[in-house]
């Protein structure tokens, strides 16, 4: 149980390595959130336009549904 021995924690230290016996430590990130209320300026309320005058309506012609053509009779030979 000394330097050489590749199982125990003297071993692993001594060859630089990592496993049950010593484990890696694990690597910490920090999320840095940027603030977003106070990146964003709120936009002044629009105001709503002077009334606007009425455009003049153009007279709109009436469509016409397209006649059916008649069904044709069916003829019985005999």
């Amino acid at each position: 149980m000394g330097k050489g021995d590749q199982k125990s924690k003297k071993g692993k230290i001594t060859r630089g390595t990592s496993g049950v016996r010593r484990q890696k430590k694990k690597q910490v990130v920090e999320i840095i959130e940027k603030p977003k209320a106070a990146a964003k300026k709120k936009a002044a309320p629009k105001k709503e336009p002077a009334a606007k005058k009425a455009a003049p309506k153009k007279a709109v012609a009436k469509k016409v549904p397209a006649k059916k053509a008649a069904p044709k009779k069916k003829t019985t030979e005999e």
